[in-house]
């Protein structure tokens, strides 16, 4: 069953993937995808409406580059937009967040499997 952070957003944003118990995640980061965009929305980065709009023009964008969108890519449409909303926003740089997922990369290669990945401050020298 969904909280109501989560029914607000799949009544806001119709082109969610749901079934009739809401929201459907094809892997575990669509879902973290998604509970970030509702925590921002919740601390009021942004409104619903600004956030649709993000995420329209992510999908145009994507369709205009050769995306045949058969659905499987929208939660990274859904990640694009969410970069450049938090950037736009001034909460992180686009630079910055590239920083920290090379970070990020780094450190889950050095990380064996099973293992929690921690960024150290050497992951962040090796860009």
């Amino acid at each position: 069953m969904m909280d109501a952070a989560a029914t607000q957003a799949a009544s806001a944003l119709p082109g969610i993937p749901r079934d009739d118990d809401g929201p459907v995640f094809r892997e575990p980061w669509e879902a973290q995808a998604f509970a970030m965009a509702l925590s921002l929305h919740e601390r009021g980065l942004f409104t619903w409406t600004e956030w649709a709009a993000a995420l329209a023009e992510e999908i145009k964008r994507a369709q205009a580059n050769g995306d045949p969108d058969l659905g499987d890519t929208y939660y990274r449409h859904w990640l694009a937009a969410l970069e450049r909303l938090v950037a736009a926003k001034g909460v992180a740089s686009i630079q910055m967040q590239r920083r920290y997922r090379a970070a990020w990369d780094h450190a889950a290669d050095r990380t064996p499997h099973g293992k929690p990945i921690e960024l150290r401050d050497e992951d962040f020298s090796s860009e």
